[in-house]
């Protein structure tokens, strides 16, 4: 498939199931998300938890009522077949991975859908730096870290980071175009020495894939959307539904609406 695809034919591809992978690098010019979904009596709680966790849970839209599938701020939705790929958990834990969760849905499940590294990652390109997990075609490398997360009720955990090389120069850049972005994650939050922020390997992701890092080039890392997976995993709600990380819901929603400057 055409990485140009307009973000209703991805939909449809992924709809009939044509498509079931990673989206970075898909539709470009259009906004991805993370997808949580929860029974209704969770969502005040985690809705808390993304106010008071902006940086990895940048809250862009939510079902308008429980158990409405539809998402009609960001597209002709469906949000029971449009993601490429589906983690379940029952009680915390993740029991499977499916391309389609229709025959899960419940009547109280609420939708939110939350901001994606993949739309900084176009301005970043836009600008000429490199981003290397597109370069080398695999999935952003992601790490779970020691940072703690604000709790909100049952929610809790550490944050879970997406990492992208860069030399210095163009990691300055990287920051002050990021900065720009604040509903998809804005400005990195750590650069260099993973130790510092509690990850021992660079070359073992717990999530995505590795990549390579050049000579002179820093590690930059930036909050990730898999850290309410985390929180899930600590909360044990009885049914939790996420994207599987990389496979995002392609929106119609424009890059550059989210745009501050």
């Amino acid at each position: 498939m055409a990485s140009n695809s307009t973000p209703a034919e991805l939909r449809r591809r992924i709809r009939s199931g044509e498509h079931t992978g990673n989206t970075s690098g898909f539709a470009a010019g259009f906004v991805q998300c993370n997808i949580v979904i929860l029974p209704a009596t969770w969502a005040s709680d985690f809705l808390r938890f993304c106010q008071a966790n902006p940086k990895p849970c940048p809250l862009i839209a939510s079902s308008a009522v429980p158990g409405d599938p539809a998402l009609p701020l960001l597209g002709d939705i469906d949000i029971r077949s449009d993601v490429p790929s589906y983690r379940v958990f029952r009680d915390g834990k993740l029991q499977e991975e499916r391309n389609d969760i229709t025959g899960l849905w419940q009547d109280d499940l609420v939708t939110f859908a939350l901001g994606c590294s993949f739309s900084f990652e176009e301005a970043l390109l836009a600008d000429g730096l490199e981003v290397r997990n597109v370069t080398e075609g695999v999935n952003v490398p992601m790490y779970r870290t020691d940072i703690d997360c604000q709790p909100a009720g049952p929610f809790t955990g550490k944050m879970v980071v997406s990492m992208r090389p860069f030399r210095a120069a163009n990691a300055i850049r990287a920051i002050q175009i990021c900065t720009r972005f604040p509903s998809v994650h804005g400005a990195p939050i750590h650069l260099g020495d993973p130790a510092q922020i509690g990850i021992r390997d660079l070359e073992q992701p717990d999530y995505g894939d590795r990549v390579s890092i050049k000579a002179g080039e820093l590690p930059v890392f930036w909050a990730c959307g898999v850290t309410p997976q985390v929180a899930l995993e600590q909360a044990r709600p009885p049914l939790a539904i996420t994207h599987s990380p990389g496979c995002m819901l392609v929106t119609d929603l424009r890059n550059s609406q989210l745009a501050i400057l």
